[in-house]
């Protein structure tokens, strides 16, 4: 059985060879039911939307791709799910046979949009049955043919070529891109596995989406995982009868999940902000949480410059100091220029990886508060790496409970230690109440936001209503750093944010940390009293 067919006339299946050329393909593709929604769509090939969406007559226990069950876990009224895919299309045809074309003015800012392709690019480049293979890598490769089917010439280039084409023009409209990787085949090896993609299109969908620094859900080892576990027998049932590539309706939905869950291990918030109850049921892909942490042991202790003088001392994760690895730069590392060090230290102990838990058990909270005195600063920032659920190895142990009140959770460690684990809010209120005894005055900010949230979201929005309340309760400042640099960010446009950042939603490079620097002098200048003024460059 051929992969992932296009449907095609009559006429086309009678010819030998069969020209299945997928710009003859009779499907109707939806459009966004409400134009005033963000919509979710998806582009892809018959794994992702199955010929006319009919499981080929054979209802649930026909051919169905994981596109169609997908809308269910979603609110109608907050979001559309737009499934554009076409079966028998590889990322090279999607683009010429113009369903690209037609789909991308649909496409505007504040929209996702899920990419999965590969079942269909390993074909042959140029033949008179598909015409739809790609150059194999992610290279810059290109093959010039005149097409056997189209009878016209193209240039052919490399799977990843047209994944980045995608992602351009995707993120060109305002809208955040995702990339997926293709859904595993029913092959299993013997050991009792199945079969994973992770040297080819798996792999280069991943090394794509670090390239481009976009979103990437991998499918194609997520469920192949969740295969295993099943076994065999159990998991072929979500296939058609002798079947190797194409799912049955509970395929596609068991499918569909993966998906969810993915989009919520992203936190892609236009997304999982419109998830209904069955979605928000789903939890979160237990992905490797990327985001760094530093190596305390090889980070170099810092002292005031000037004990004699106040210090302004900065306390956060790797958006506040990130020390330029991958070219990430925090805010706190470009914010000195703006203060008169003749008059105040700016001592930032921040450091990447770290929550508002981790900074404080790990005792470096402790080293700041030896070098506190009477009349110096503090600003701290958490939230980035607070979130997820404790005791997931992912998390690498730094969650925090979330709210604000007494209520603890233990976790138990790799090293099979336990801790009792606290709220957000009991670690920064501890913060509070230590800087204060110390004399010093009390900033705590919001985090800043992601790159992917400021546009269309409010990010940030329970870190910042703890923030205020510790803050209120325990006699802080408080600014909302997440509002203040959204605002900034809306008024440069996403075209020029874009710029700002080293990864795909988190941290900034030099212009962005820069940038953010600015913003929290505004802050700073926003605070009752204007504490820090005497302090500030004019």
């Amino acid at each position: 059985m051929l992969c992932c067919a296009a449907v095609v006339p009559s006429s086309a299946v009678a010819q030998a060879p069969a020209n299945t050329d997928p710009r003859n393909a009779k499907v109707t593709l939806p459009d966004p039911a409400n134009p005033n929604l963000p919509s979710l769509i998806m582009i892809g090939d018959s794994t992702v939307r199955n010929g006319q969406d009919d499981g080929q007559g054979k209802g649930a226990a026909g051919q169905w791709g994981w596109g169609n069950p997908i809308a269910a876990y979603f609110d109608p009224a907050r979001i559309n799910v737009v499934n554009r895919a076409v079966g028998g299309l590889s990322s090279r045809t999607y683009m010429s046979s113009g369903h690209w074309e037609r789909t991308l003015p649909l496409i505007k800012a504040g929209d996702v949009v899920l990419i999965q392709f590969g079942h269909n690019d390993s074909g042959p480049v140029n033949d008179t049955v598909r015409a739809r293979g790609t150059i194999k890598g992610v290279g810059e490769e290109s093959e010039a043919i005149n097409n056997l089917i189209t009878k016209q010439d193209e240039v052919v280039h490399s799977y990843g070529w047209y994944l980045r084409s995608y992602v351009a023009q995707i993120r060109a409209r305002g809208a955040t891109p995702v990339i997926c990787s293709p859904i595993p085949r029913n092959n299993w090896d013997k050991e009792g596995k199945v079969a994973r993609a992770a040297d080819s299109y798996a792999g280069w969908a991943k090394q794509v989406a670090a390239q481009e620094k976009v979103g990437f859900i991998d499918l194609n080892d997520t469920i192949a995982k969740q295969y295993d576990a099943m076994g065999r027998d159990k998991a072929s049932l979500l296939f058609p009868p002798d079947e190797r590539t194409h799912t049955n309706m509970a395929g596609a939905e068991f499918n569909a999940r993966a998906v969810v869950a993915g989009l919520k291990a992203l936190r892609t918030p236009v997304a999982v902000n419109a998830l209904n109850e069955a979605g928000r049921a789903i939890p979160a892909a237990a992905i490797e949480d990327d985001r760094p942490v530093v190596d305390g042991a090889k980070v170099a202790g810092v002292q005031p410059r000037d004990p004699a003088l106040p210090s302004l001392f900065l306390v956060g994760d790797s958006t506040v100091k990130s020390g330029g690895a991958g070219g990430a730069i925090g805010w706190g590392e470009r914010i000195a220029t703006h203060f008169d060090t003749s008059k105040i230290n700016v001592v930032n102990h921040a450091i990447g990886g770290r929550s508002s838990r981790t900074f404080f058990t790990e005792g470096r909270w402790s080293r700041v508060l030896e070098q506190m005195k009477p009349g110096d600063f503090v600003a701290i920032q958490f939230g980035h790496n607070d979130g997820g659920r404790i005791g997931d190895p992912a998390n690498k142990n730094r969650a925090s409970v979330p709210g604000t009140g007494p209520e603890t959770v233990a976790d138990t460690k790799p090293d099979g230690s336990r801790e009792q684990v606290h709220t957000f809010g009991w670690y920064m209120a501890r913060y509070v109440a230590d800087a204060k005894a110390k004399g010093a005055t009390v900033i705590l900010l919001s985090p800043v936001p992601h790159r992917d949230v400021w546009e269309n979201a409010r990010d940030f929005a329970t870190f910042a209503q703890w923030d205020q309340e510790v803050a209120s309760k325990g006699g802080a400042l408080y600014a909302d750093l997440t509002m203040v640099v959204s605002d900034a960010y809306r008024k440069q446009g996403a075209a020029v944010v874009d710029t700002f950042f080293s990864d795909a939603r988190t941290h900034t490079n030099d212009a962005g940390a820069r940038f953010n620097a600015a913003r929290v002098i505004d802050a700073f200048n926003g605070l009752p009293g204007k504490p820090l003024a005497p302090f500030i460059k004019q």
